[in-house]
C-alpha cells in the first residue's frame, strides 16, 4: 500500500493514512486501500482492536479537491449501496464496512470534510489538543450528506448544523469536539498514540466476542424503538454466551487469575 500504512502489533491493528504531503488527503487509492484495510480487521483473527490515525500534521483534510475537480474518483454504483453490499461506499468507513471490532481513532491535526465519518464512526475517538474539525462541503459546491447525518448523531443537532452550513469558515476546535460529545477525550499531542494504544490495551483485557457482540448491539439498535433493540442484544447475548471465553470469565474470577481469553 502507497498511501495508508497497516500494522498490527499485539492484537491491535493500527491504520494511519499516509499522504502527510496532501494533509492526507483522501484520493481514490487511498479509498481502495482503506477499504482492504477494513475489510482484513474484520477477518483477520489476530485482529482485536483498530487504531486510525494520520500521518504527519493531519488527520485528513477531507476529498483531495484536484481529484475532485478532474474526475479522479471511480463514482460509486447508488444502486449496490443502497442494497447494503459491502465496500461500496464512498468512503469505507467502520459503520457501512459492518466493522464488528473496536475502532479507536487517534485525531491528530485537522479533521475534515469526507474523513469526519471515520471520527463519528469510531467507537472511541480522541483527539491531540492541535487537533480541530471542519467540514467544508458547501463552500466548495457540494451537499454535507453522509458526514453530517452522522456527526448529528454524536452531537447537539444545533452545533452540527452550524459546522455543516459555515462550512470553511467554522472550525471546532479539540476542547470544543470533547464539550459536544464528538470526541470522548483530549490529550497533550505528544501523548495521542500512546494514549490510543493504552486504550487498545484495556481493551484487550476485556472478553472479545462481549466486545464486539456489545458494540454491535449498541451500533445497530440506535434508532429503533428500545424492544426491537433489545431483541438485536439478547442474539448477541446468546450467541457469546455458546462461547468458550463465555465460561472463561467466571472460573478465571473464582480462580482469582487472569481470564485467558481466545475469541471463540
Amino acid at each position: 500500500m502507497d498511501t495508508v500504512v497497516f500494522d498490527v502489533a499485539e492484537r491491535v491493528a493500527t491504520i494511519t493514512l499516509n499522504r502527510p504531503e496532501r494533509l492526507n488527503a483522501m484520493n481514490q487509492q487511498m479509498r481502495d486501500e482503506l477499504r482492504a484495510c477494513w475489510q482484513r480487521v474484520k477477518d483477520d483473527p489476530d485482529v482485536w482492536v483498530a487504531i486510525v490515525t494520520g500521518a504527519g500534521r493531519a488527520f485528513s483534510s477531507g476529498a483531495d479537491v484536484e481529484a475532485l475537480a478532474t474526475g479522479g474518483f471511480v463514482k460509486p454504483d447508488r444502486w449496490r449501496e443502497l442494497a447494503m453490499h459491502e465496500g461500496v461506499a464512498l468512503l469505507p468507513t467502520p459503520r457501512r464496512m459492518r466493522v464488528q471490532k473496536p475502532v479507536i481513532a487517534a485525531v491528530n491535526g485537522v479533521a475534515a470534510g469526507v474523513t469526519l465519518d471515520l471520527v463519528t464512526e469510531a467507537d472511541i475517538p480522541i483527539a491531540s489538543e492541535r487537533a480541530e474539525f471542519v467540514d467544508p462541503h458547501v463552500s466548495l459546491g457540494y451537499v454535507s450528506s453522509h458526514e453530517m447525518v452522522n456527526m448529528a448523531r454524536r452531537v447537539p443537532v444545533a452545533v452540527c448544523l452550524r459546522m455543516a452550513l459555515l462550512g470553511k469558515h467554522e472550525r471546532m476546535s479539540a476542547r470544543r469536539a470533547y464539550e459536544v460529545g464528538l470526541v470522548t477525550e483530549v490529550v497533550p499531542h505528544e501523548s495521542l498514540m500512546d494514549r490510543a494504544r493504552e486504550l487498545a490495551a484495556l481493551l484487550l483485557k476485556n472478553a472479545p466476542l462481549a466486545v464486539w457482540g456489545t458494540k454491535m448491539a449498541i451500533v445497530q439498535g440506535l434508532g429503533l424503538p428500545i424492544p426491537q433493540a433489545e431483541e438485536i442484544a439478547a442474539g448477541y447475548l446468546e450467541v457469546v454466551e455458546q462461547s468458550e471465553d463465555h465460561a472463561e470469565g467466571p472460573r478465571a474470577f473464582v480462580e482469582r487469575r487472569e481470564p485467558r481469553w481466545k475469541a471463540r
